[in-house]
Protein backbone atom coordinates (compact mmCIF):
# COMPACT_ATOMS: atom_id res chain seq x y z
CA UNK A 1 0.00 0.00 0.00
CA UNK A 2 1.31 3.42 -0.93
CA UNK A 3 0.29 7.07 -0.48
CA UNK A 4 0.20 6.94 3.32
CA UNK A 5 -0.95 10.57 3.46
CA UNK A 6 -4.38 9.74 2.03
CA UNK A 7 -6.85 8.57 4.69
CA UNK A 8 -8.11 5.02 4.76
CA UNK A 9 -11.77 4.98 3.70
CA UNK A 10 -14.05 2.95 5.97
CA UNK A 11 -17.52 2.16 4.64
CA UNK A 12 -20.20 2.02 7.34
CA UNK A 13 -20.50 3.92 10.65
CA UNK A 14 -21.72 1.02 12.74
CA UNK A 15 -19.64 -0.51 15.55
CA UNK A 16 -17.22 -2.27 13.16
CA UNK A 17 -16.55 0.85 11.11
CA UNK A 18 -16.17 3.18 14.09
CA UNK A 19 -13.93 0.75 15.97
CA UNK A 20 -11.67 0.32 12.94
CA UNK A 21 -11.44 4.07 12.33
CA UNK A 22 -10.58 4.67 16.00
CA UNK A 23 -7.92 1.94 15.91
CA UNK A 24 -6.41 3.45 12.75
CA UNK A 25 -6.32 6.94 14.27
CA UNK A 26 -4.70 5.61 17.44
CA UNK A 27 -1.90 4.19 15.28
CA UNK A 28 -1.31 7.42 13.40
CA UNK A 29 -3.19 6.62 10.21
CA UNK A 30 -5.86 8.95 8.90
CA UNK A 31 -9.34 7.53 8.43
CA UNK A 32 -12.67 8.78 7.15
CA UNK A 33 -15.90 6.85 7.62
CA UNK A 34 -18.52 6.96 4.86
CA UNK A 35 -22.07 6.40 6.12
CA UNK A 36 -25.13 6.20 3.90
CA UNK A 37 -27.45 7.18 6.76
CA UNK A 38 -27.75 10.51 8.49
CA UNK A 39 -25.95 9.54 11.70
CA UNK A 40 -23.66 6.90 13.19
CA UNK A 41 -25.31 3.60 14.08
CA UNK A 42 -28.09 4.09 11.54
CA UNK A 43 -29.03 0.40 11.42
CA UNK A 44 -29.14 0.21 15.22
CA UNK A 45 -31.45 3.21 15.38
CA UNK A 46 -33.86 1.32 13.14
CA UNK A 47 -34.22 -1.68 15.48
CA UNK A 48 -37.35 -2.11 17.58
CA UNK A 49 -37.65 -0.05 20.75
CA UNK A 50 -37.51 -2.95 23.22
CA UNK A 51 -34.29 -4.49 21.91
CA UNK A 52 -31.50 -5.41 24.31
CA UNK A 53 -28.08 -6.53 23.16
CA UNK A 54 -27.31 -10.24 23.35
CA UNK A 55 -23.83 -9.36 24.64
CA UNK A 56 -23.35 -8.19 28.20
CA UNK A 57 -21.94 -4.71 28.72
CA UNK A 58 -18.46 -6.12 29.38
CA UNK A 59 -18.45 -7.87 25.99
CA UNK A 60 -19.95 -4.93 24.07
CA UNK A 61 -16.91 -2.70 24.60
CA UNK A 62 -15.20 -1.25 21.54
CA UNK A 63 -11.46 -0.38 21.64
CA UNK A 64 -10.62 2.62 23.77
CA UNK A 65 -13.91 3.39 25.55
CA UNK A 66 -16.18 1.27 27.77
CA UNK A 67 -19.98 1.50 27.45
CA UNK A 68 -21.93 3.34 30.11
CA UNK A 69 -23.24 1.35 33.05
CA UNK A 70 -26.82 0.15 32.71
CA UNK A 71 -29.27 -1.78 34.83
CA UNK A 72 -29.28 -5.50 34.15
CA UNK A 73 -25.85 -5.45 32.53
CA UNK A 74 -27.17 -5.44 28.93
CA UNK A 75 -27.52 -2.32 26.82
CA UNK A 76 -30.82 -1.32 25.27
CA UNK A 77 -31.05 -0.10 21.70
CA UNK A 78 -30.97 3.52 22.84
CA UNK A 79 -28.08 2.83 25.24
CA UNK A 80 -26.01 1.39 22.41
CA UNK A 81 -26.81 4.17 19.95
CA UNK A 82 -25.78 6.72 22.59
CA UNK A 83 -22.58 4.75 23.14
CA UNK A 84 -21.74 4.81 19.43
CA UNK A 85 -22.31 8.57 19.34
CA UNK A 86 -20.08 9.05 22.39
CA UNK A 87 -17.47 6.69 20.92
CA UNK A 88 -17.23 8.65 17.65
CA UNK A 89 -16.89 11.93 19.55
CA UNK A 90 -14.36 10.57 22.05
CA UNK A 91 -12.07 9.24 19.32
CA UNK A 92 -12.70 12.19 16.99
CA UNK A 93 -13.72 9.87 14.21
CA UNK A 94 -14.35 11.74 10.97
CA UNK A 95 -17.73 10.61 9.64
CA UNK A 96 -19.21 11.74 6.31
CA UNK A 97 -22.95 11.01 6.48
CA UNK A 98 -25.28 10.73 3.52
CA UNK A 99 -22.57 9.09 1.42
CA UNK A 100 -23.57 5.77 -0.10
CA UNK A 101 -20.84 3.78 -1.83
CA UNK A 102 -22.20 1.50 -4.54
CA UNK A 103 -19.03 0.31 -6.27
CA UNK A 104 -15.37 -0.43 -5.55
CA UNK A 105 -12.81 -0.89 -8.33
CA UNK A 106 -9.05 -1.22 -8.52
CA UNK A 107 -7.22 1.67 -10.22
CA UNK A 108 -3.52 0.96 -10.41
CA UNK A 109 -2.24 0.87 -6.83
CA UNK A 110 -5.30 2.70 -5.55
CA UNK A 111 -8.94 1.88 -4.86
CA UNK A 112 -11.71 3.93 -6.44
CA UNK A 113 -15.06 4.29 -4.71
CA UNK A 114 -18.13 5.22 -6.73
CA UNK A 115 -20.66 6.99 -4.51
CA UNK A 116 -23.91 8.90 -4.76
CA UNK A 117 -23.87 12.45 -5.99
CA UNK A 118 -21.36 11.56 -8.70
CA UNK A 119 -18.57 11.19 -6.15
CA UNK A 120 -15.39 9.35 -7.14
CA UNK A 121 -13.09 8.83 -4.20
CA UNK A 122 -9.56 7.44 -4.42
CA UNK A 123 -7.77 5.79 -1.51
CA UNK A 124 -4.89 3.35 -0.96
CA UNK A 125 -6.96 1.21 1.42
CA UNK A 126 -10.62 0.42 2.03
CA UNK A 127 -12.32 -1.25 4.98
CA UNK A 128 -15.80 -2.52 4.16
CA UNK A 129 -17.79 -2.49 7.41
CA UNK A 130 -21.34 -2.53 6.11
CA UNK A 131 -22.10 -5.72 8.04
CA UNK A 132 -24.19 -8.81 7.54
CA UNK A 133 -27.43 -6.99 8.40
CA UNK A 134 -27.48 -4.69 5.41
CA UNK A 135 -30.59 -5.55 3.38
CA UNK A 136 -33.72 -7.16 4.94
CA UNK A 137 -34.55 -10.55 3.47
CA UNK A 138 -38.05 -12.02 3.26
CA UNK A 139 -38.44 -15.47 1.65
CA UNK A 140 -40.49 -15.64 -1.53
CA UNK A 141 -43.24 -17.75 0.05
CA UNK A 142 -45.92 -18.73 -2.48
CA UNK A 143 -48.95 -16.48 -2.13
CA UNK A 144 -47.29 -13.90 0.10
CA UNK A 145 -48.21 -11.00 -2.21
CA UNK A 146 -51.88 -11.89 -1.85
CA UNK A 147 -51.88 -12.29 1.94
CA UNK A 148 -54.90 -10.52 3.36
CA UNK A 149 -53.25 -9.62 6.65
CA UNK A 150 -50.24 -7.42 7.35
CA UNK A 151 -46.81 -8.77 6.39
CA UNK A 152 -43.70 -6.91 7.50
CA UNK A 153 -40.03 -7.66 7.99
CA UNK A 154 -38.64 -7.44 11.51
CA UNK A 155 -36.59 -4.44 10.32
CA UNK A 156 -39.88 -2.52 10.11
CA UNK A 157 -41.20 -3.59 13.52
CA UNK A 158 -40.91 -0.87 16.16
CA UNK A 159 -43.28 -1.33 19.10
CA UNK A 160 -46.00 -3.76 20.28
CA UNK A 161 -48.47 -0.90 20.75
CA UNK A 162 -49.57 -1.19 17.11
CA UNK A 163 -50.48 -4.86 17.68
CA UNK A 164 -52.34 -4.66 20.97
CA UNK A 165 -55.22 -7.12 20.82
CA UNK A 166 -53.94 -8.65 17.55
CA UNK A 167 -53.08 -12.21 16.59
CA UNK A 168 -49.46 -12.13 15.41
CA UNK A 169 -47.25 -14.78 13.84
CA UNK A 170 -43.50 -14.19 14.15
CA UNK A 171 -41.42 -16.20 11.68
CA UNK A 172 -37.87 -17.10 12.75
CA UNK A 173 -36.44 -18.07 16.14
CA UNK A 174 -33.12 -16.21 16.16
CA UNK A 175 -32.44 -13.33 18.52
CA UNK A 176 -34.74 -10.96 16.59
CA UNK A 177 -37.61 -13.44 16.32
CA UNK A 178 -37.57 -14.53 19.95
CA UNK A 179 -37.06 -10.95 21.13
CA UNK A 180 -39.94 -9.57 19.07
CA UNK A 181 -42.23 -12.44 20.07
CA UNK A 182 -41.50 -11.68 23.73
CA UNK A 183 -42.01 -7.96 23.12
CA UNK A 184 -45.43 -8.62 21.55
CA UNK A 185 -46.50 -11.04 24.29
CA UNK A 186 -45.61 -8.54 27.00
CA UNK A 187 -47.03 -5.63 25.00
CA UNK A 188 -50.61 -6.82 24.75
CA UNK A 189 -50.95 -8.89 21.56
CA UNK A 190 -53.91 -11.24 22.02
CA UNK A 191 -52.01 -14.22 20.65
CA UNK A 192 -48.39 -14.71 19.62
CA UNK A 193 -47.12 -17.68 17.65
CA UNK A 194 -43.50 -18.31 16.67
CA UNK A 195 -42.80 -20.27 13.49
CA UNK A 196 -39.70 -22.42 13.97
CA UNK A 197 -37.84 -24.02 11.08
CA UNK A 198 -34.24 -24.20 12.34
CA UNK A 199 -34.28 -24.46 16.15
CA UNK A 200 -31.77 -22.53 18.23
CA UNK A 201 -30.15 -23.20 21.58
CA UNK A 202 -31.60 -20.99 24.31
CA UNK A 203 -28.99 -20.19 26.94
CA UNK A 204 -29.39 -18.43 30.24
CA UNK A 205 -27.39 -15.25 30.58
CA UNK A 206 -25.54 -16.76 33.52
CA UNK A 207 -25.50 -19.86 35.70
CA UNK A 208 -24.38 -19.49 39.31
CA UNK A 209 -22.77 -16.18 38.40
CA UNK A 210 -20.92 -17.59 35.39
CA UNK A 211 -21.92 -15.68 32.19
CA UNK A 212 -22.85 -17.84 29.21
CA UNK A 213 -20.77 -15.60 26.97
CA UNK A 214 -17.66 -16.36 29.01
CA UNK A 215 -18.18 -20.06 28.24
CA UNK A 216 -18.51 -19.15 24.57
CA UNK A 217 -15.23 -17.23 24.68
CA UNK A 218 -13.47 -20.23 26.21
CA UNK A 219 -14.94 -22.53 23.57
CA UNK A 220 -14.20 -20.16 20.68
CA UNK A 221 -10.85 -21.62 19.62
CA UNK A 222 -11.40 -25.22 20.64
CA UNK A 223 -12.23 -28.02 18.21
CA UNK A 224 -15.98 -27.92 17.58
CA UNK A 225 -16.75 -31.19 19.36
CA UNK A 226 -14.77 -30.21 22.45
CA UNK A 227 -16.40 -26.75 22.36
CA UNK A 228 -19.82 -28.39 22.32
CA UNK A 229 -18.98 -30.41 25.41
CA UNK A 230 -17.39 -27.52 27.29
CA UNK A 231 -20.19 -25.04 26.58
CA UNK A 232 -22.78 -27.68 27.42
CA UNK A 233 -21.24 -28.20 30.85
CA UNK A 234 -20.65 -24.55 31.72
CA UNK A 235 -23.79 -23.04 30.21
CA UNK A 236 -27.37 -23.56 31.32
CA UNK A 237 -29.34 -24.46 28.21
CA UNK A 238 -33.13 -24.24 28.25
CA UNK A 239 -35.01 -27.19 26.73
CA UNK A 240 -38.54 -26.33 25.63
CA UNK A 241 -39.14 -29.53 23.65
CA UNK A 242 -42.20 -30.37 25.75
CA UNK A 243 -43.68 -27.00 24.86
CA UNK A 244 -43.34 -27.33 21.10
CA UNK A 245 -40.00 -25.54 20.68
CA UNK A 246 -37.64 -28.15 19.17
CA UNK A 247 -34.27 -28.65 20.84
CA UNK A 248 -31.30 -28.62 18.39
CA UNK A 249 -29.65 -31.96 17.81
CA UNK A 250 -26.24 -30.35 17.38
CA UNK A 251 -24.16 -28.86 20.16
CA UNK A 252 -23.91 -25.11 20.66
CA UNK A 253 -20.64 -24.62 18.77
CA UNK A 254 -21.63 -26.99 15.95
CA UNK A 255 -24.94 -25.18 15.50
CA UNK A 256 -23.22 -21.79 15.52
CA UNK A 257 -20.72 -22.95 12.89
CA UNK A 258 -23.69 -23.96 10.71
CA UNK A 259 -25.21 -20.48 10.98
CA UNK A 260 -27.51 -20.97 13.97
CA UNK A 261 -25.82 -19.28 16.95
CA UNK A 262 -27.43 -19.55 20.39
CA UNK A 263 -29.98 -17.06 21.67
CA UNK A 264 -29.72 -15.52 25.11
CA UNK A 265 -32.95 -16.22 27.00
CA UNK A 266 -34.34 -12.88 28.15
CA UNK A 267 -37.61 -14.23 29.53
CA UNK A 268 -38.63 -15.94 26.28
CA UNK A 269 -38.66 -19.45 27.78
CA UNK A 270 -40.96 -18.37 30.60
CA UNK A 271 -43.42 -16.90 28.11
CA UNK A 272 -43.40 -20.17 26.15
CA UNK A 273 -43.95 -22.25 29.29
CA UNK A 274 -46.76 -19.92 30.32
CA UNK A 275 -48.50 -20.31 26.96
CA UNK A 276 -48.11 -16.66 25.98
CA UNK A 277 -45.90 -17.62 23.02
CA UNK A 278 -46.88 -20.69 21.00
CA UNK A 279 -44.18 -22.36 18.89
CA UNK A 280 -45.49 -23.71 15.57
CA UNK A 281 -43.95 -25.25 12.45
CA UNK A 282 -42.19 -23.19 9.81
CA UNK A 283 -44.10 -21.30 7.14
CA UNK A 284 -44.79 -23.14 3.89
CA UNK A 285 -47.00 -20.71 1.96
CA UNK A 286 -49.76 -18.11 2.17
CA UNK A 287 -53.33 -18.60 1.02
CA UNK A 288 -55.62 -15.60 1.31
CA UNK A 289 -55.99 -14.89 5.02
CA UNK A 290 -54.29 -18.16 5.97
CA UNK A 291 -50.67 -19.08 6.54
CA UNK A 292 -50.01 -22.73 5.77
CA UNK A 293 -47.33 -24.36 7.89
CA UNK A 294 -44.80 -27.08 7.11
CA UNK A 295 -46.64 -29.68 9.22
CA UNK A 296 -49.86 -29.26 7.22
CA UNK A 297 -51.65 -27.06 9.73
CA UNK A 298 -52.69 -23.46 9.10
CA UNK A 299 -53.21 -20.26 11.09
CA UNK A 300 -55.07 -17.02 10.39
CA UNK A 301 -53.02 -14.22 11.99
CA UNK A 302 -53.79 -10.53 11.72
CA UNK A 303 -50.11 -9.83 11.10
CA UNK A 304 -46.94 -11.73 10.21
CA UNK A 305 -43.52 -10.44 11.28
CA UNK A 306 -40.77 -12.03 9.20
CA UNK A 307 -37.66 -12.22 11.39
CA UNK A 308 -35.95 -13.99 8.53
CA UNK A 309 -32.62 -12.22 8.50
CA UNK A 310 -30.69 -9.99 6.16
CA UNK A 311 -28.36 -10.14 3.21
CA UNK A 312 -24.99 -8.40 3.17
CA UNK A 313 -25.49 -7.12 -0.42
CA UNK A 314 -21.72 -7.29 -0.93
CA UNK A 315 -22.18 -8.60 -4.46
CA UNK A 316 -23.37 -5.14 -5.45
CA UNK A 317 -20.28 -3.57 -3.93
CA UNK A 318 -17.44 -5.97 -4.73
CA UNK A 319 -19.10 -8.69 -6.81
CA UNK A 320 -16.65 -8.31 -9.70
CA UNK A 321 -13.51 -8.44 -7.54
CA UNK A 322 -13.44 -12.14 -6.64
CA UNK A 323 -13.89 -11.46 -2.92
CA UNK A 324 -16.96 -13.52 -2.06
CA UNK A 325 -17.81 -17.15 -1.42
CA UNK A 326 -20.94 -18.91 -2.66
CA UNK A 327 -23.06 -17.46 0.13
CA UNK A 328 -22.00 -13.89 -0.60
CA UNK A 329 -19.66 -13.54 2.38
CA UNK A 330 -16.02 -12.40 2.21
CA UNK A 331 -13.53 -15.18 1.49
CA UNK A 332 -11.17 -13.53 3.98
CA UNK A 333 -11.82 -10.89 6.60
CA UNK A 334 -10.08 -8.90 9.31
CA UNK A 335 -6.34 -8.31 8.71
CA UNK A 336 -6.15 -10.78 5.82
CA UNK A 337 -6.53 -9.72 2.19
CA UNK A 338 -6.51 -11.66 -1.04
CA UNK A 339 -3.25 -11.50 -3.05
CA UNK A 340 -4.86 -9.57 -5.90
CA UNK A 341 -6.56 -7.07 -3.54
CA UNK A 342 -3.98 -5.48 -1.20
CA UNK A 343 -5.52 -2.92 1.09
CA UNK A 344 -9.11 -4.20 0.79
CA UNK A 345 -10.35 -5.40 4.18
CA UNK A 346 -13.70 -6.58 5.56
CA UNK A 347 -14.79 -5.97 9.16
CA UNK A 348 -17.81 -7.23 11.07
CA UNK A 349 -18.82 -10.12 8.82
CA UNK A 350 -18.72 -12.98 11.33
CA UNK A 351 -21.18 -14.32 13.87
CA UNK A 352 -18.97 -16.21 16.31
CA UNK A 353 -20.44 -18.07 19.24
CA UNK A 354 -18.43 -15.74 21.52
CA UNK A 355 -20.35 -12.67 20.34
CA UNK A 356 -20.09 -10.43 17.27
CA UNK A 357 -19.22 -7.22 19.16
CA UNK A 358 -16.36 -8.85 21.04
CA UNK A 359 -14.98 -10.29 17.80
CA UNK A 360 -15.17 -7.09 15.78
CA UNK A 361 -13.40 -5.16 18.55
CA UNK A 362 -10.42 -7.50 18.19
CA UNK A 363 -10.74 -7.47 14.42
CA UNK A 364 -10.55 -3.65 14.31
CA UNK A 365 -7.19 -3.65 16.07
CA UNK A 366 -5.80 -6.35 13.79
CA UNK A 367 -6.89 -4.54 10.64
CA UNK A 368 -5.33 -1.29 11.86
CA UNK A 369 -2.07 -3.05 12.65
CA UNK A 370 -2.00 -4.71 9.23
CA UNK A 371 -2.46 -1.37 7.51
CA UNK A 372 0.25 0.23 9.64
CA UNK A 373 2.65 -2.53 8.65
CA UNK A 374 1.69 -2.10 4.99
CA UNK A 375 2.79 1.55 5.08
CA UNK A 376 6.09 0.92 6.86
Amino acid sequence: MSDAGTPVHVIGAGPAGLATAAALTARGLGAVVLERGEAVGASWRAHYEGLRLQSTRAYAELPGLPPQRTSGGRLTRDDFVAYLERYATHHRVEVATGVEVFGITRAGEQWRLEANGGRRLTTPAVVVATGLNHTPYTPSWPGRDRFEGELLHSADYRTPAAYEGSDVLVVGCGSSGTGIAADLARGGASRVRLAVRTPRHLVRRSSLGWPAQRSAVLARRLPTGLGDRLSGRLTRVENLGKHGFPHPRRGICSAAAAGAPPVVDDGFSGLVRGGRIEPVAGVDRFSGAEVRLADGSSVRPDAVVAATGYRSALDQLVGDLGQLDGSGRPLVHGPRTLPHSPGLHFAGFTRPVSGALRELAHEARRIAQALVEATS
